[in-house]
């Protein structure tokens, strides 16, 4: 395969690839605001995340501000799903653990939940949360135990705290270590980062131009 990139940009992908981690994703529950979805990817791209999935009860493609994702939207895998419940149920019955944020007395503590299983954290609307559907349907629902007079956190910020809980749980168990991918699945995507990507934007510029 002839890449359209320098060796050592080549170099510099196939190593993020190496750490991804391709059974833990997240999925966004109707999150609006695109400032709040730019920052969830961002730190996406940096704990190693490479699937994110989200619906939008209009149906509307999500907004990327590209100031805050800083490019990392470039390197993630993001889909929206028109039902939500059924993307929840096959990625059930491909083995994950379905993690949703809830406040509620039977919540447990995001640091209990071990997220070196297969595992999907659902996090949810900024004034809602998740849909008390997808609450009920999920395997647990944590909580970020809070001390003050507000009882959440931004749910771009939950998601970088519970995310690096998750990293930390991962790395000290090796598992950025050896790739989670498949030297199939990570040439496959570097043809698509490396190449299809690049010719696509070349297209993009030359209408524009």
């Amino acid at each position: 395969m002839k890449y359209l990139v320098l060796e050592r940009r080549l170099k510099r992908l196939r190593e993020v690839l190496e750490k991804r981690q391709k059974d833990l994703i997240v999925f966004a529950d109707n999150v609006k605001n695109e400032h709040n979805f730019s920052a969830i990817v961002r730190t996406c791209d940096a704990v190693g995340v490479l699937y994110l999935y989200y619906f939008h009860e209009e149906g509307k493609n999500a907004k990327i501000n590209e100031g805050i994702t800083q490019g990392a939207h470039k390197w993630l895998f993001i889909e929206r799903v028109e039902d939500k419940l059924s993307k929840l149920k096959e990625l059930k019955e491909k083995g994950f653990q379905i993690i949703a944020t809830w406040i509620s007395k039977d919540s447990v503590d995001f640091r209990s939940v071990d997220y070196t299983k297969p595992t999907v954290i659902v996090v949810g609307n900024e004034l809602q949360g998740v849909s008390p559907e997808v609450a009920e349907f999920a395997d647990k629902r944590i909580v970020i135990p809070m001390f003050g007079m507000v009882q959440s956190l931004n749910v771009s910020v939950a998601t970088g705290v519970i995310l690096y809980e998750a990293q930390r749980q991962r790395f000290e168990k090796g598992m950025y270590d050896k790739p989670s991918l498949s030297k199939e699945e990570i040439e496959k995507i570097l043809e698509k980062w490396a190449y299809e990507d690049i010719i696509r934007e070349r297209k993009r510029t030359q209408v524009k131009a």
